[in-house]
Parts: C-alpha cells; sequence; structure tokens
C-alpha cells in the first residue's frame, strides 16, 4: 500500500499522528487477536464436549429403543429459544439462556409409566443438541472475528507502519537536503557579496 504524502512539514505532522495512532493500537489488537484465538478455541472444545454428552446420552438410551414406537409423535416440541447476547473480546456472541417446549398433555393412567422419564429425556437431549449448535455458532462468530483483527494486526505491522516510519524518513531526508542546499546558497551569495565588496574597495 503505497502512503501518498508531500514534502512539506504540514505532511511530516500528519504522518506522524498516523503513525502513533496505530503503534498504539498494535499491542491492543496483538492482545485482542490472542484473546479471541483463546476463546474460539473453548467454544469449538464445549460445542465438542457437549456433542459427546449427546452421543452418549443416546448410546445409554439405546435399550429403549423399541419403546420409542410407543412414544406419540409431537408429543414435545420445542417452542422457543431464549438467547441472550454476551460479549466475549468485545465480540457479540450468543448465550443459551433457556429452551421452552411444548408438551401436549397425556393420560398418566392411559399411558405406559416411562411417558414422563420419556419427556424429560428427549428434553435433556434436545438441551445438549441446541446449546451445542450455539457454541457453534459462537465460534463462528469468534473465530470471524479473529480472522479480521490478524488482518488488522498484519496490515499495521507489516505494511502500514513501515510504510509511514518509510515516508516520514523520506520527508525528513528531503527537508535536511532543502536545508543543506538553502545553507550552502546562502555562503555562496555571502561569499559572493564578499568577493564583490572586496572588488569594490580595490
Amino acid at each position: 500500500m503505497a502512503i501518498k504524502f508531500q514534502f512539506n512539514k504540514t505532511s511530516l505532522n500528519e504522518l506522524g499522528k498516523q503513525l502513533k495512532v496505530r503503534t498504539r493500537a498494535l499491542p491492543t489488537l496483538k492482545n485482542k487477536e490472542s484473546a479471541l484465538r483463546i476463546e474460539v478455541k473453548k467454544a469449538k472444545q464445549r460445542s465438542e464436549a457437549l456433542l459427546e454428552e449427546l452421543d452418549s446420552s443416546l448410546k445409554r438410551y439405546e435399550y429403549l429403543a423399541g419403546l420409542w414406537n410407543e412414544f406419540e409423535p409431537g408429543l414435545i416440541s420445542v417452542r422457543d429459544v431464549k438467547l441472550e447476547t454476551v460479549k466475549v473480546a468485545g465480540v457479540r456472541t450468543p448465550e443459551l439462556i433457556e429452551v421452552i417446549y411444548d408438551v401436549k398433555p397425556f393420560d398418566t393412567f392411559a399411558k405406559p409409566l416411562w411417558y414422563s422419564d420419556g419427556v424429560k429425556i428427549l428434553k435433556q437431549l434436545a438441551q445438549l443438541g441446541i446449546e451445542s449448535e450455539v457454541y457453534t455458532v459462537k465460534s463462528k462468530l469468534l473465530d470471524y472475528q479473529r480472522k479480521k483483527t490478524t488482518q488488522k494486526v498484519n496490515l499495521y505491522e507489516k505494511v502500514q507502519i513501515p510504510g509511514y516510519q518509510e515516508a516520514i524518513r523520506k520527508i525528513k531526508r528531503f527537508m535536511e537536503d532543502e536545508e543543506n542546499l538553502s545553507k550552502a546558497s546562502q555562503k555562496i551569495v555571502k561569499t559572493r557579496h564578499q568577493l564583490e565588496e572586496e572588488e569594490e574597495q580595490l
């Protein structure tokens, strides 16, 4: 990225300000990047742990497979999933508050004894699946922000900061050269005046 500048003090001051802003922001961005990296890892691990728990719960209830045929379809359904927005390392992410179920009324005397337990089991399994999905979304949001932050860190560290430093160096060099030329020309004019004065005196 070419940094546009002019060879004057105004441009030098403006570039100095821009360099200072980026130099100060860089450590904060690096900290945010590492915090996001940790949070992405945590969210992925939590999602995987919940999926493993769901998988082991399904295996644990395999022996009931035959009974599920007797279970009334549509007896239980998810009515709503209550989420809250929580900031993690400065990124807005979803947090599961509650899963609200609709359970159709059933006659406890006419239905098998295990029906109530079946409803509890289904609630538990649904909770695990939904919570895992929330953590998957959370990790994706955090990872997207981490990538953006990494790009910004690289842009500042590898492109903009060195670019501003180089531009400032060029301006300073140019201004020094101009000053030296000005001094040299003043010396030449002074010497010429002295020679002219000496010639006039002769």
